[in-house]
């Protein structure tokens, strides 16, 4: 399994990008964020990928970020979206977006992907609702969780807790804690949190 790719970007198309590693090109598949987010032809590029193997391909897919890559499996586990579906939609909506818009239930949002029609973006909706890592509340959407508070959502994921829950209470232990909190001291309180 190739978790990332690290090299020297070669070419640039509308869906993908060949990263040189070491003299070995790597043909990545990509949405238009992705490319986007890569500097000029020429420069060193970091990409997360995945790879999809199916009976008569095997293919990578790139990633800016590792929640782009987690929602990129979050929406190719739903019936009747594949990888360029998946693409599409994240190629329109960053991963804190798309997670807003599942959310808020926003299937109009969903729909706007190439590719993604008013039945298929319900069905999105309504099967990844308790998926993402930011807590709506009675002020709107909350910002992503950086550094040790992450390393304490992905620790209670490990545990078996869904994603909103794992959110909500490392981010209620964070406000408790500060943000300077250690890390097992943040997943201490965020279990504890958790159990109420």
């Amino acid at each position: 399994m190739i978790a990332h790719l690290k090299g020297v970007l070669t070419a640039a198309g509308l869906d993908h990008a060949v990263i040189d590693v070491g003299g070995v090109g790597y043909l990545v598949g990509a949405s238009t964020k992705t490319l986007a987010s890569l500097g000029p032809i020429g420069t060193t590029a970091v990409l997360h990928t995945q790879m999809l193997v199916a009976e008569d391909f095997i293919r990578l897919v790139g990633f800016a970020s590792p929640e782009e890559r987690d929602w990129f499996g979050y929406l190719t586990a739903v019936q009747g979206v594949g990888a360029r579906v998946a693409l599409a939609i994240l190629s329109v909506l960053s991963p804190d977006e798309l997670s807003t818009a599942i959310a808020r239930g926003d299937k109009a949002m969903v729909g706007r992907a190439n590719g993604v029609g008013p039945k298929l973006a319900e069905r999105i909706v309504r099967e990844l609702k308790d998926k993402g890592t930011i807590a709506i509340g009675p002020a709107g959407p909350v910002g992503p969780l950086g550094g040790q508070a992450q390393d304490a959502v992905a620790a209670l994921l490990n545990l078996g807790f869904r994603p909103a829950e794992a959110s909500t209470a490392v981010r209620a232990a964070e406000d408790a804690l500060g943000e300077a909190a250690p890390f097992d001291a943040l997943v201490r309180e965020a279990l504890k949190r958790a159990a109420k």
